[in-house]
């Protein structure tokens, strides 16, 4: 696709994100870790990485204009809405990037530009 398409991004996650951001944390870590996780996520500054790093760092595969949620957030891209920024945690232990909320909005981006900047939060 078309590396001139414009992103807009929110300053911040939606307030709803955390919970989400949550709810998959704890399918992988135990409770107290995950609410940990996201504490620090909600103070944490927001950043900025290329789209294709993010995917190499939590080695997860890119879902294709198929999915309903990845072609929601590539409906919004080319509407011009605003979409949220990232949640991520470092999984230090097993060397990868957990997307806590998100995976849906990377691969939107992706498949317009690899190199997009994609501002996130990073615990």
């Amino acid at each position: 696709m078309s590396r001139n398409v414009k992103y807009k991004w929110l300053a911040a996650p939606n307030a709803h994100d955390y919970p989400a951001a949550l709810s998959y944390l704890n399918l992988i870590y135990p409770d107290r870790t995950a609410r940990r996780f996201v504490a620090a996520l909600k103070v944490a500054p927001v950043k900025q990485f290329k789209a294709k790093d993010m995917f190499r760092a939590a080695r997860l595969k890119l879902l294709g204009p198929g999915n309903s949620h990845v072609e929601k957030d590539v409906e919004k891209i080319r509407a011009g809405e605003r979409l949220s920024p990232l949640l991520l945690v470092r999984d230090t232990v097993n060397g990868h990037v957990v997307i806590a909320d998100g995976y849906h909005r990377l691969c939107a981006v992706y498949s317009f530009d690899e190199d997009a900047l994609i501002p996130c939060k990073i615990a």
